[in-house]
Formats: C-alpha cells, sequence, structure tokens
C-alpha cells in the first residue's frame, strides 16, 4: 500500500515530527511504502518539504505535490499551528482537495483540550465531519469530540496510543552530558514554556533536597523560535533566586535525538507537572527508557499511570514533594515502576504495535485489492 503522509517532519524540532518519523519507520518495517509531503526543513527518505507555515497556499501545494505520488491514502498529523494562520484553518480545503479526488483522508489529531476555544472546535468540527477517519490518543478525546460535535459516527474515530521505542538506556549517562554521577536526577525536559510549570518544581526543589540530600534538579530544554522568551528569562531567574541554584543544572542547545536519549537516561525520575495538556511525547520517551515519573491530573497523563503503573499522579505541592521523595528513597518501588513502564511498552505500545493498528485503519478504507505478501517495491 501506498500511504502519503502531511506532516512536519524531522530534522525540524518538533514532537510531532519525531512521531511521524517513528510511525513512518514502523510502517515501512511492515513493507508499506510510504511518502511524507512536509514544512520546508524536513529531510529524508522519500521526504519532500513543498510549504511553509505561512503560506496562503498552503493547501494547494501540498495537495499537488501528495497527488503526484498516487497515495492510496493520506494520512494528515493535525496540531493547530501547523497548516498556517488563523489556527491552521488551511487543513480544512486540504482535506476538502483529497475528498473531491476520491483519496481517503486519516487525520490524526494530537490536540484536543476539555475546553474548546470557538476557532478550535470550528477547525476540529471540519475536520471530523470530512476526514474518511479520526484518530486520536486517549478515550476522553473521543468524549470531547462526540460530546462537542453533532452528527459524528462513533465508528470513525479510534483511539491510538502514543508510540513508544523499544531501546535500551544509554551507559553512563550522566558522565556523558556532565551531571555528577553519584546524584539522584530529577529531570524536566521540554520546550521552555508555561503550560510546562518547569518554575513550580523549582519552587519546591528546597524542601525534596531537605529530604533527599544526594538529588539535583536538572532542566533540559529550549524555547521554539521565537515564543515564551519572556517565560524563559523568567525561569532562569527563578532559578538564580532559588537558595539551591548550586544544585539546579541547565541543560540548553539543541536536543537530537542521541543527546536527548542520554540526558533521559541520565535521570532517576521524570517530573511532568503540566498546568494543561492533550498528551505527551516526553512521557512516551520516558516510558521507552523505563523511568518512572510524577505527572500532574491534567489531560491524558494520569490515565496512563492508571493503565501502566509507572509512576506517580500529584494535584497539590504535597503531593509532588512526598511523590518525588518516594521514588527517590524507595530503589523497590522505583524499580518495580520502571519494569512497568517497560512491560506497557513491549505489550502495548511498541510503534510496530501502533503501526499495525493504522494499517489496519489504512486497509478498511483502500480500495485496491492487497497483494502485499508477494508485492516487490522499486524505487
Amino acid at each position: 500500500m501506498r500511504i502519503g503522509f502531511i506532516s512536519t517532519y524531522p530534522p525540524i524540532e518538533c514532537g510531532i515530527a519525531t512521531y511521524s518519523q517513528f510511525l513512518i519507520d514502523a510502517l515501512r518495517g511492515l513493507r508499506q511504502d510510504v511518502y511524507v509531503v512536509s514544512h520546508l526543513g524536513g529531510s529524508g527518505q522519500q521526504v519532500f518539504p513543498v510549504f511553509d507555515y505561512e503560506d496562503k497556499d498552503l493547501a494547494e501545494k501540498a495537495f499537488s505535490t501528495m497527488m503526484r505520488f498516487s497515495p492510496d491514502v493520506v494520512h494528515i498529523q493535525h496540531e493547530f499551528g501547523l497548516f498556517g494562520k488563523h489556527y491552521g484553518v488551511q487543513v480544512v480545503p486540504l482535506i476538502a482537495l483529497f475528498k473531491m479526488n476520491q483519496i481517503p483522508v486519516v487525520a490524526t489529531l494530537h490536540t484536543v483540550y476539555r475546553e474548546m476555544v470557538h476557532e478550535q472546535h470550528v477547525i476540529l468540527q471540519n475536520i471530523v465531519q470530512n476526514a474518511n477517519r479520526v484518530i486520536v490518543h486517549e478515550n476522553y478525546q473521543k468524549e470531547v469530540l462526540l460530546k462537542n460535535i453533532s452528527g459524528i459516527d462513533p465508528q470513525t474515530i479510534h483511539v491510538i496510543e502514543h508510540g513508544a521505542r523499544e531501546v535500551q538506556p544509554v551507559q553512563n549517562a550522566k558522565q556523558k552530558i556532565g551531571l555528577p554521577k553519584n546524584k539522584k536526577v530529577i529531570l524536566m525536559i521540554g520546550y521552555f514554556r508555561p503550560s510546562k510549570n518547569f518554575e513550580y518544581i523549582v519552587d519546591l526543589f528546597p524542601e525534596i533536597a531537605r529530604r533527599v540530600p544526594d538529588a539535583i534538579l536538572v532542566l533540559a530544554g529550549k524555547v521554539r523560535g521565537h515564543e515564551y522568551r519572556e517565560y524563559r528569562t523568567r525561569l532562569f531567574q527563578r532559578i538564580e533566586d532559588s537558595p539551591l541554584k548550586e544544585r539546579i543544572y541547565v541543560i540548553r542547545g539543541q536536543l537530537e535525538q542521541q543527546i536527548f536519549d542520554t540526558i533521559i537516561s541520565a535521570a532517576d525520575v521524570i517530573v511532568l507537572p503540566y498546568k494543561i495538556n492533550s498528551q505527551s511525547g516526553i512521557l512516551a520517551h520516558s516510558l521507552a527508557f523505563g523511568k518512572p515519573l510524577v505527572v500532574s491530573n491534567s489531560g491524558s497523563m494520569q490515565h496512563i499511570m492508571q493503565r501502566a503503573q509507572c509512576g506517580l499522579v500529584s494535584r497539590n505541592e504535597k503531593e509532588y514533594v512526598q511523590n518525588i521523595t518516594r521514588i527517590l528513597t524507595d530503589e523497590k518501588l522505583a524499580r518495580q515502576f520502571s519494569q512497568n513502564a517497560l512491560k506497557y511498552v513491549k505489550e502495548e505500545i511498541s510503534w510496530r504495535k501502533v503501526a499495525e493498528k493504522h494499517l489496519q485503519i489504512y486497509r478498511e478504507l483502500s480500495k485496491d485489492p492487497l497483494l502485499e505478501s508477494r508485492t516487490i517495491w522499486v524505487e
């Protein structure tokens, strides 16, 4: 089967770009032919970067390029910031163009909040009503769509969790990134933005450090483009003002995959105190390396903790301090969370399993007979 992806793609720095890369690699491992039409900056095997975020003719460029590859099905990776101005409204005519040409469209909605602003509602309504199938990562996201958008056939919305790799941790990771090897690392990683709530753990760190004398706090990330630079400045000032600033490390710069994996491997506990989220790629990467987690009760994270039994959910300052301390001081508990995370990845959300679920959806939409077992693809 020939599958056309429309998505941001590495080396563009974006969680959805990384998501698409891992999913496409897994689909190719299942003998599928995948072409990618991406934003400018994407590159790789059969990747064609033809449009930019602000292009007024984004939909036409993406459509006309994809049609040259005669896809059996087109899969759009959606987030509001990826398809132009006005909450990415160009995704609407893009889907319409494929529909007019009878090309089945699958859309993965990476961001579905419980509370939508009007503009988000309009965009999602158009996607859900016009795409042949929609994929979300959590059951609550499907419930939100069914509650807020009338006339949807529930059978057209599929829930497929965010995938994770089956990988080995990087050995001697603390030394490789310049951290003291005999300290316990509390890690926060990701783009510096207010919703990630980095400053919350900076403020709580003195009390955690009082209970765990060999703990250090590591913040790893950067701002994306020009967004939230003022927040980053306030965060760095917060660290500078901390009475324990000598035990707070900041890793800045380009977190390419190998560096990213090394930082994750160095963690003893990963903390995600997000104020708001829909789903988290960072959480999936943490599971891949078997890292115990302490998360907020926002979005999908608390549900994943329940399913995977890989960490603790916190609702207030007291619980964050208690839960982080507990994982750092109870080796048996931390080891059990780690084993549970790895088991969950292997049995439930490995990229191969996730790709197989996607392939089943594509096959339901494809009109062409399948001869994949004896097909030889040439380039």
